[in-house]
């Protein structure tokens, strides 16, 4: 039997509909700071143990209906030799300026073995989570790993990185990551998960025609071959500022969710994509530092413009934030939300 958060990927959901929030294990929250105070963000992710207590904080205190691994998807960039440390925020140890720096990358699948902590954390928290909750693995999008490459940052001036999309340094990276990528993916779901998540952060930082052209083709290419490797593990795909000019490019490729930001009516997304792909998000994440009260009558608001849709609308929504918890988030906001939506949604019961 699929729990709740499968069924839901595979838009076959008559229930409530889950809750899953991007970094729901972080900051905002005393028990992932509690584990900083032992363990070095290093540590937290490299660690299977460590990890799994990170992911599993959150899901004891609130009651989420899916985890997500705790980790980073800059790994990869680690494994291919461009070395990683975190000092206030993730930093590597050179980047591809050039076209001739591809030469200092490795590739091949052999180096998924680098990323082993990972299926030693997700076999621990599938091990630990009830079979009534979610377990997502993630990895980044080939574009904003290539973005990280390029400019060690996924915002900001990317004009290095759009140069780089005709200089030959895209395809060049690509052609090093993308079986390490597909071999990260195929780890992840043979270690438990039941959904991969695919976060192109910075793809909205991309023209649609650009996005369409030289872009697609490679997320393709990673989708088709994880699909070959693990028919049966959904896929979702996360594009913070992306909208309906990108996703038309989407349509077709073998993935079963989208992720959306809060850039977008709720209800009108559900209703004109949702027959298409699962739905994941997009409350504003900022909304969370607002008063109880305004925060209360915003969410009513949405919730209820969604309640209101057929069921065929619904059926496919993960209910969330349109990107993760932000930093001194308050954490009665977090129960505010939750609370409110099981409350206008009803139970949670599985098909």
């Amino acid at each position: 039997m699929m729990n709740l958060f499968e069924a839901t990927i595979q838009r076959q959901n008559r229930s409530r509909p889950p809750v899953w929030l991007m970094r729901q294990a972080g900051r905002y929250h005393s028990h992932y700071q509690e584990l900083r105070k032992k363990y070095s963000f290093i540590d937290l992710c490299k660690r299977p143990e460590v990890a799994c207590e990170a992911t599993m904080g959150p899901i004891r205190d609130f009651d989420f209906d899916a985890a997500i691994l705790f980790s980073d998807l800059l790994f990869p960039l680690e494994a291919m030799g461009m070395g990683l440390k975190y000092e206030e925020g993730p930093k590597l140890d050179w980047h591809l300026r050039e076209a001739s720096d591809l030469n200092r990358l490795q590739g091949g699948k052999g180096l998924v073995d680098r990323l082993g902590f990972q299926a030693e954390a997700l076999q621990l928290i599938r091990k630990e989570l009830s079979r009534d909750k979610g377990l997502l693995g993630f990895v980044g999008g080939p574009l904003t790993l290539y973005c990280y490459a390029v400019e060690g940052s996924h915002k900001g001036n990317l004009d290095s990185a759009r140069s780089g999309l005709k200089d030959g340094r895209f395809s060049g990276f690509f052609e090093k990551l993308s079986e390490l990528l597909v071999e990260n993916m195929v780890l992840q779901a043979t270690a438990g998960a039941d959904v991969i998540a695919v976060m192109d952060t910075c793809a909205g930082e991309f023209d649609p025609g650009i996005f369409r052209v030289d872009v697609v083709p490679q997320i393709q290419h990673v989708l088709n071959e994880f699909k070959r490797r693990c028919p049966s593990t959904a896929v979702v795909y996360y594009s913070k500022g992306t909208g309906p000019a990108h996703w038309e490019s989407l349509k077709g490729l073998p993935f079963q969710g989208l992720g959306i930001d809060w850039n977008h009516d709720l209800a009108h997304v559900l209703s004109t994509w949702g027959r298409e792909w699962a739905i994941q998000g997009n409350i504003d994440p900022h909304w969370l530092f607002l008063d109880s009260g305004e925060l209360e009558s915003r969410l009513r608001k949405v919730f209820n413009s969604v309640k209101s849709l057929p069921a065929e609308c619904r059926k496919g929504w993960i209910c969330g934030l349109g990107h993760g918890v932000l930093p001194k988030t308050p954490v009665e906001n977090v129960r505010l939300f939750l609370k409110l939506q099981k409350e206008i949604f009803g139970g949670g019961e599985l098909l």
